[in-house]
């Protein structure tokens, strides 16, 4: 969906205030977010413009970096940075350090590996006592939370096996392996959570 020109996802119109209550709280000291799979932009400009004590990173693969930009220019906001494209599947990547970083309904679109990937680099550049916000729908020792999540996660493995709602145990290994300890897992409006976890020891 385009809105003026820039690509618009009405669930980030729908979700951006519900989130941004708990990054105020979560992301309340002045530093650098990172934010992986940034999609369409709306939330980069959204949270940019709330959290002015933020220097907000956007990224994402190269292809939606244009809209990301279109977003940015529009907002014209100086804590919002330039979009950087980001794989989470590559050894490096164009940021090496952040105070927070976080990502919003990719889990479940990218692949295991991705995912894998998405927690390792995010335990190496986040500092002792960082955080990371993961927001979408997830699974509760294997069961869905909801009809509607199931749904879903029907419907997104039958566009891609690899992709799927992930459950909270699976990725508190991740997290672990990557010295991430969770510290919270907010409720969020249809069917869906924000989890946060915090870095725990240098790696």
């Amino acid at each position: 969906m385009l809105q003026y020109g820039k690509p618009c996802s009405e669930a980030c119109e729908r979700n951006r205030a519900p989130i941004l209550s708990v990054l105020q709280r979560v992301f309340a000291a002045s530093g650098t977010a990172l934010e992986i799979g940034s999609g369409t932009g709306q939330h980069a400009a959204y949270f940019a413009q709330h959290l002015p004590h933020l220097i907000w990173q956007p990224t994402d693969v190269a292809m939606h970096l244009p809209g990301i930009r279109a977003w940015r220019d529009e907002a014209g906001l100086a804590n919002l940075r330039e979009p950087l494209a980001l794989d989470v599947a590559d050894e490096t990547w164009p940021v090496t350090r952040a105070d927070y970083v976080f990502s919003a309904n990719t889990a479940h679109i990218m692949s295991w590996p991705q995912v894998d990937a998405m927690f390792h680099g995010v335990g190496r550049l986040l500092a002792d006592g960082s955080c990371f916000c993961l927001y979408g729908p997830f699974n509760y020792a294997g069961e869905y939370t909801s009809a509607s999540n199931a749904q879903f996660d029907r419907h997104l493995k039958a566009r891609d096996p690899a992709m799927g709602i992930r459950d909270l145990a699976a990725l508190t290994v991740l997290a672990a392996a990557s010295g991430l300890t969770q510290v919270d897992d907010v409720a969020m409006p249809a069917n869906n959570r924000t989890l946060v976890w915090k870095k725990c020891n240098n790696r």
